[in-house]
């Protein structure tokens, strides 16, 4: 396993072991020992499913009281995988990484507590697997717009489809500091 780590604090991408023989191939895709060693210091406690179709869009969603850490693997497809640092302690307040994540390529995305979390879908079908850090509590959730011009997302489809909660959602500047996460860095 290798890791890269990115210029917001914490967040992570993962390049899985993949051993492969004539039969396929076989990979451990979270051993507890292995992501604390790397320094995910987290303890999962939710596993989330979610499949989407071509040009979908979802985010940018973040949990206020209980933030949870995202642990993001891609079982079928290709995404373009989206954190928004939202921990206003940090010296990456407002600003967003971004990867293609694919079921090929065998990588996860990690994002800590206090990132939001979003993405585009880039192929017909794509089913994500997710760890969270934190239960999810639809009364706790915020977002940030997706398409925010001062957060400014290279999001690569430029006519996705997005569910109406997720196109309310309001500005950074329009959130009040007691809905961002409390988190230190």
């Amino acid at each position: 396993m290798q890791t890269t780590k990115c210029d917001i604090p914490g967040m992570m991408l993962i390049s899985l072991d993949v051993y492969r023989d004539d039969r396929g191939y076989f990979l451990e895709s979270f051993q507890d020992t292995r992501y604390h060693d790397c320094g995910i210091n987290y303890n999962f406690v939710q596993d989330n499913r979610s499949f989407s179709r071509v040009h979908i869009l979802r985010g940018m969603h973040y949990q206020i009281k209980r933030p949870q850490g995202h642990l993001v693997y891609v079982l079928r497809g290709t995404v373009f995988d989206v954190g928004v640092d939202l921990r206003p302690s940090s010296p990456t307040f407002g600003q967003w990484r971004g990867f293609k994540l694919s079921a090929v390529a065998h990588q996860q995305l990690f994002l800590p507590p206090g990132v939001a979390h979003g993405f585009c879908t880039l192929s017909e079908e794509v089913e994500i697997l997710y760890k969270c850090t934190d239960y999810y509590d639809p009364k706790d959730e915020g977002g940030v717009l997706w398409s925010d011009p001062t957060v400014a997302i290279d999001w690569p489809d430029c006519n996705p489809l997005i569910h109406p909660r997720d196109k309310a959602f309001p500005l950074l500047s329009e959130i009040p500091p007691e809905r961002f996460p409390d988190i230190r860095i």
